[in-house]
């Protein structure tokens, strides 16, 4: 259900759950389910970052489309002519009307009827602008716009370590935002994402891709209620198929797959070693004090091969860290999570305490005989 108030960009300390994809994404959550995390693994665990880009690149568009909104506005709140050297007194009634802009993330079922409302006449404005042909061929980028300081394609994304209302900190040139830059960040979206053949196609509808290819290439249109049931769908699927893995992996344990394998090798040499010993012990009639150092090869491997099962390290989450990636760590600073963890890796040393016991009792108490 669609909260009615708007949801804080800071983190929830007093969130006594596991936190919502929604929570994720506008950053509201800490490590070990932030957004970058979740980033990571959706790259080297789900293996369809392409969705979550897509999701980050049209949430930056929507950021770029009212940063621009916010412009206008704050130009004719300072008296500058801009509005009425291109538009109408419409088009300046409707910037009056649009309300305090926020940067909320979500699908359209997660926003508040007043939220649907200003992005509707965000939208709205957009659309009456390009059919209006207040933006001509002509018109370049200037200096300082985000247009012609967007990123090579070659560098790692910044969109998910920034915060989506970046853009509104500063008045100065640096942050000026123009309309051909919307244009651009809207055929950016279609040509990486969604059109047949393109560098990092994601599956959608094709009702859905139509639409969207028909609004932009045909209609002329850049504003971001284009992009809403492609971005509803995207945030479906990925609460459907990957959230709840990704929950599973950060929130009940703190390894990553090449560490699992890792722990499992070693777990299973240590378990080797440990009844080779024990067997050669007993049949070379070696006294029981001997016998007990057989707690260290089996105490090494069951507590490796418990991690492995439960994917959870417990000395390591007791300490507070969980892996982002291989022999990558963080600190555990989301609060429920780090409750959960702990209670896990209590649990995780209980049933490694328990089973080691048993085997060095079974294998100090039998009775030895030489060969």
């Amino acid at each position: 259900m669609a909260s009615t108030a708007t949801p804080s960009p800071m983190p929830d300390y007093n969130r006594n759950r596991l936190p919502t994809l929604f929570e994720v994404l506008n950053r509201r959550t800490l490590p070990p389910v932030d957004l970058f995390s979740f980033y990571i693994y959706m790259r080297d665990q789900q293996r369809s970052v392409d969705y979550l880009d897509f999701w980050l690149d049209v949430s930056q568009h929507m950021s770029l489309c009212r940063h621009y909104v916010r412009e206008l506005r704050r130009s004719v709140l300072v008296g500058t002519p801009e509005l009425e050297k291109s538009g109408s007194k419409r088009s300046s009634a409707i910037l009056d009307n649009m309300g305090e802009l926020n940067d909320t993330a979500g699908p359209s079922t997660y926003l508040s009827s007043e939220e649907k409302s200003q992005d509707q006449r965000l939208s709205y404005f957009l659309r009456t602008e390009a059919a209006n042909g207040k933006t001509n061929g002509n018109d370049g980028s200037p200096q300082g716009s985000f247009g012609s300081q967007r990123q090579d394609e070659s560098q790692p994304r910044p969109s998910f370590m920034t915060t989506p209302d970046a853009g509104r900190e500063s008045d100065s040139p640096a942050h000026t935002v123009a309309r051909p830059d919307i244009r651009a960040s809207a055929e950016k979206i279609l040509y990486t994402f969604l059109l047949p053949g393109s560098e990092r196609e994601i599956i959608l509808p094709n009702s859905i891709t139509a639409r969207i290819t028909n609004s932009i290439e045909e209609l002329g249109r850049d504003d971001p209620e284009v992009f809403d049931a492609a971005k509803d769908y995207v945030f479906q699927a990925m609460e459907r198929d990957a959230f709840p893995g990704f929950l599973r992996t950060k929130a009940l344990g703190n390894l990553v797959p090449p560490s699992m394998m890792l722990r499992l090798i070693v777990g299973l040499l240590s378990m080797f070693g440990g009844f080779w010993t024990a067997f050669i012990l007993i049949f070379l009639n070696y006294p029981r004090e001997t016998r007990v150092w057989l707690v260290l090869p089996f105490t090494l491997g069951v507590y490796f091969l418990a991690s492995h099962q439960y994917a959870l390290d417990p000395v390591m989450a007791l300490v507070g860290f969980s892996e982002y990636t291989f022999m990558s760590f963080s600190r555990i600073r989301e609060p429920f999570v780090r409750k959960l963890l702990n209670q896990r890796a209590m649990m995780v040393l209980g049933v490694t305490l328990l089973v080691v016991a048993a085997l060095v009792v079974l294998f100090v108490f039998v009775p030895g005989k030489r060969l």
